[in-house]
């Protein structure tokens, strides 16, 4: 009898051992599966916001960029018709016919009506430009990324003072020119009205023009030898 009680003891503790080892196994299991579950998580969270950071990145970039080289396009436009208006204006102030003083005259007036929307339209794609750059910089932490945006950032700043100076040189333009007539008696081109105000802020602002040009392709080049570097790298 007291074997039997034994062997049963046995059998039981034995039962009892492995149940606690089986259960221990799964306790174990669910908490590692629930670990790795959390890492997944966790991980799959940092994955889909590196992503989004791409997607936003490159999306923005795009968009950018097209409306940078709208407002290339708009300012290379207005300085087309402005470089005529003030090309017909240095025409029309020497003028000793009549007939030519009218045509001449009414080609400033219109290559300056021309120029203006083209310079608003370009001032307004540098801005909208500048400000994408600038998002951009939020969606990245690549130093040489974040360099290269800070010259487009730049740019498009220099970019939108040049070419908010060059509608309002278009402005006073036009006004000199509209503010032309033809002395009969003299044979010769004048004023109407006292101009030397609007005729000495032209000048300013030309003056002002030519010193951000200079700065504005600088910076261009800036960015051309930047982006070929790159390449070469």
């Amino acid at each position: 009898m007291a074997r039997l009680f034994d062997r049963n003891m046995f059998i039981m503790l034995l039962a009892i051992m492995v149940g606690v080892i089986l259960i221990t196994f799964f306790v174990a299991d669910i908490v590692n599966r629930s670990a790795i579950d959390e890492l997944k998580s966790e991980h799959s969270t940092e994955i889909e916001k590196i992503e989004s950071d791409n997607e936003n990145f490159t999306s923005n970039f795009i968009k950018a960029n097209i409306n940078l080289d709208r407002a290339r396009e708009d300012r290379a436009y207005g300085t087309y018709h402005f470089d005529l208006a003030f090309l017909w204006y240095q025409s029309v102030l020497s003028e000793k016919n009549i007939t030519n003083f009218e045509l001449y005259k009414s080609r400033g007036i219109d290559n300056c009506t021309n120029a203006m929307p083209k310079y608003n339209n370009s001032y307004n794609n540098f801005d909208l430009a500048k400000e994408d750059f600038s998002k951009i910089k939020s969606y990245t932490k690549n130093e040489k990324y974040l360099e290269i945006l800070d010259i487009y950032v730049n740019l498009t700043t220099v970019g939108s003072k040049l070419t908010n100076l060059m509608y309002n040189a278009t402005y006073y333009l036009k006004y000199l020119i509209e503010n032309l007539i033809f002395d009969i008696e003299n044979g010769t081109v004048i004023y109407q009205i006292n101009v030397s105000l609007e005729l000495g802020l032209f000048y300013e602002i030309l003056e002002q023009i030519e010193d951000l040009e200079t700065e504005y392709d600088n910076i261009q080049k800036a960015l051309d030898e930047y982006e070929f570097f790159e390449e070469e790298r």
